[in-house]
């Protein structure tokens, strides 16, 4: 049956929304269902509802909307029970749109314990300082196509990330980027000076170091790539290279030690932090 209402589940079938939490809300409208004597269908047609979403919210493998745990609330006589769980069905809703791609969620995993950051860029800005615009304009033109929804949850993704910069303690962070990166207007003008901006409101945090690597340097020991340098809490530092959507943690002794000496030569090279924030300054001012 169709009345007009919003779908009353979330258009995502994600393993991450079947949780414990969802199944076991599921399991009490069904037993609520039941003590009122109601079919799937007559409680859909209450409702004004289908009765196979009844069904995929009782065995949870959908997520119910506010407004169904609301009625339904009511009209079983549930007496708040369904209602207090609102809150917490909203927040695994949202704990589940952040989703990193496969490739990406170990190191995802690490960097949001880490205490150290070292970012090395040679072709784009780091995820940690886009914008929302500058990482959906990326995903937008990437190829091949990606869907829409996919876009929504890789930005959402992106910017949970960002947390790690102004929780507290924060991770000390050092990046370079190349100037070219800076001078690429991905998204348009207007994109990229909202880029700029938070490049130097960023730059100006006290945990947060960003160099830029200009064009006119004839020596560059960053030649061979970009690459990260991470340090969680108590473990050792790894290394940390992504290409082509796959990625690579380093954790070898030695192979550490030598991308550490490559990122000590890039930063020496590199803008100082000062003349990068004035580089910046000036490129905001030639637009």
């Amino acid at each position: 049956m169709t009345t007009g209402r919003p779908e009353p589940v979330s258009t995502q079938d994600d393993d991450e929304l079947s949780s414990d939490l969802i199944r076991a809300i599921g399991k009490q409208i069904k037993v609520l269902r039941e003590r009122a004597g109601l079919t799937q269908r007559e409680l859909g047609g209450r409702l004004g509802y289908g009765e196979d979403l009844i069904s995929s919210v009782e065995r949870g493998r959908r997520s119910p909307q506010p407004q169904l745990l609301e009625t339904a609330d009511t009209l079983l006589e549930a007496g708040g029970l369904l209602t207090a769980t609102i809150e917490d069905v909203e927040r695994a809703k949202a704990k589940a749109r952040v989703r990193h791609p496969a490739w990406f969620r170990d190191y995802a995993r690490l960097e949001a314990e880490a205490v150290e950051i070292n970012d090395y860029s040679s072709h784009d800005i780091p995820g940690l300082l886009q914008t929302e615009r500058r990482a959906r304009a990326l995903y937008e033109m990437r190829k091949p196509l990606l869907e829409e929804q996919t876009i929504d949850q890789r930005v959402a993704s992106r910017l949970a990330r960002q947390e790690i910069l102004t929780r507290w303690p924060p991770p000390m962070v050092t990046v370079v980027v190349e100037e070219s990166a800076l001078r690429r207007p991905i998204g348009g003008w207007e994109v990229h000076k909202e880029q700029l901006e938070q490049l130097l409101r960023l730059g100006r945090l006290r945990n947060v170091e960003l160099q830029v690597m200009p064009l006119e340097r004839t020596e560059h020991a960053g030649m061979g790539g970009p690459f990260i340098l991470l340090t969680p809490k108590g473990k050792p530092q790894l290394g940390y290279t992504e290409v082509q959507n796959s990625s690579r943690l380093a954790t070898d002794p030695e192979e550490v030690r030598i991308l550490a000496a490559r990122y000590g030569s890039i930063r020496a090279q590199a803008l100082t932090p000062g003349e990068s924030l004035v580089l910046l300054e000036s490129m905001l001012g030639e637009r």
